[in-house]
């Protein structure tokens, strides 16, 4: 906390007072009709991570530090929702973010804490996460009763339908969906856990972008396209409004299934993205081996990636359920806007508490191998580095991650403290280095 000035101590409580005054008048909203016009939401997550000395050779900017260190990250979200007309939902978040991940959220591929941004200012800053308007056309009249949640206003939906999001948004409030690993508010902290790891969603520093998303819901069969902006360059904060030149294209089917008396859903997704990324070849061959912050320096290019995953989580019982992931990419041209994997594969179980007697409790373990391409990889053997890893050298080896946690609920649905644990091989694919252990506790509220 050592980032918050005065006024932005004065904002965070004015946030905190603001949220309770919303709470309490949609709990008294709620008293009066199941069917409600808003939707009022909190939440506010801080995740404090640390790793002891760990041997390797000396690293370069991009690199993890190989001497004992640690950081927080903190985040507060506001999630406002607004029923306009039938069919009709708008939804407005104002998010506050400050704090930094381990030596800067750098020198791990799969790194380590979702809830941190690569940025390098640790100040808490204010911004606009989300502001879209969702348009649902109803298929047949059989309708669901929907739960008030973050950015859902209560009400009975249609259980079949299309549907049409636009304006700001995060790709990963569509695709790539998975119950038991997707939120690193309250599941896997690690980014090639929380989301496909080739998947190289279109987003800026951030991870939000502006766009559409097309939707064909029924319960036997889902569809989803999109279409969003990319950053103008890797990594950025501001995204490029040329959609005629660059953009992202995502596509994902989503099929529910049943195995005997269990069930589950499987999700194929595709993706295709223009920007003015660099090759990796092209790169090594002209010497131009850093990041580069100034658009002008790339506006000649317009390559591509392509890429594919496949996503499953199946419920074994009421007590477990099990997840896994595969995803690829070309690997061509530099990573532009997610994190630098090329081909990952992660498998992982998901444990409730109630076996002994802490239902709402909940224990996960998972593990991930993450791997990069051969032109990626001869960038790094030649100095290079992305805007995450570059140690300067490479002795290749995949980057092999095992995360547990142990999410603990403290009251009544609205505080939960979970301690956790990575153990990282091959940090960046560099076999010179590592591994590492990192230790973390994560403080989650929501309303």
């Amino acid at each position: 906390m050592k980032y918050l000035n005065y006024i932005q101590i004065k904002f965070l409580i004015g946030f905190l007072f603001t949220i309770n005054i919303f709470n309490f008048a949609a709990a008294q909203n709620e008293a009066d009709s199941a069917d409600q016009s808003w939707s009022f939401h909190f939440q506010q997550t801080t995740v404090y991570q640390w790793h002891y000395d760990f041997e390797g050779k000396p690293g370069s900017d991009y690199s993890l530090k190989n001497k004992e260190e640690d950081a927080i990250s903190l985040t507060s979200t506001i999630f406002i929702g607004r029923k306009l007309w039938k069919g009709a939902n708008a939804v407005f978040n104002p998010e506050l973010a400050g704090g930094s991940g381990l030596s800067q959220a750098r020198g791990i591929a799969g790194f380590t804490n979702g809830e941190t941004f690569r940025i390098g200012d640790p100040r808490p800053q204010v911004y606009l996460a989300r502001l879209f308007i969702e348009q649902k056309i109803a298929l047949d009249k059989k309708t669901e009763f929907v739960k008030g949640e973050a950015n859902t206003v209560q009400g009975h939906e249609p259980t079949s339908y299309v549907s049409i999001s636009a304006g700001k948004f995060s790709n990963a409030d569509y695709f790539d969906c998975n119950q038991y690993s997707h939120d690193p508010r309250s599941q896997f902290l690690n980014w090639s856990l929380m989301s496909a790891g080739a998947w190289d969603y279109a987003a800026n520093t951030r991870g939000y972008t502006y766009g559409f998303v097309l939707q064909y819901i029924t319960p036997k069969l889902s569809l989803r396209y999109g279409m969003s902006c990319v950053p103008t360059v890797a990594n950025g904060p501001e995204l490029n409004g040329d959609w005629t030149k660059y953009q992202a294209q995502t596509f994902e089917v989503e099929k529910p299934y049943k195995l005997g008396k269990s069930k589950g859903i499987f999700r194929v997704l595709a993706y295709y993205n223009n920007a003015p990324m660099r090759s990796y070849n092209q790169a090594v061959k002209d010497g131009d081996l850093g990041v580069s912050t100034d658009p002008s320096h790339q506006s000649n290019l317009n390559n591509s990636k392509y890429g594919l995953s496949a996503n499953i989580e199946h419920s074994i019982n009421n007590d477990m359920g099990l997840f896994a992931r595969l995803s690829w990419n070309d690997g061509n041209n530099e990573t532009w806007a997610f994190t630098e994997i090329d081909h990952s594969a992660c498998l992982g179980l998901s444990i409730s508490g109630r076996k002994w007697k802490r239902d709402e409790d909940i224990l996960g373990i998972a593990s991930v191998v993450n791997g990069i391409s051969i032109p990626h990889q001869n960038y790094l053997k030649a100095g290079g580095n992305g805007f995450m890893i570059g140690d300067g050298y490479l002795n290749y080896a995949p980057e092999m991650i095992t995360e547990c946690y142990y999410s603990i609920l403290l009251h009544e649905d609205h505080f939960w403290l979970t301690p956790n644990y990575q153990f990282v091989a091959n940090p960046a694919y560099n076999s010179d280095r590592g591994p590492v252990n990192i230790f973390g506790l994560r403080l989650h509220a929501e309303f």
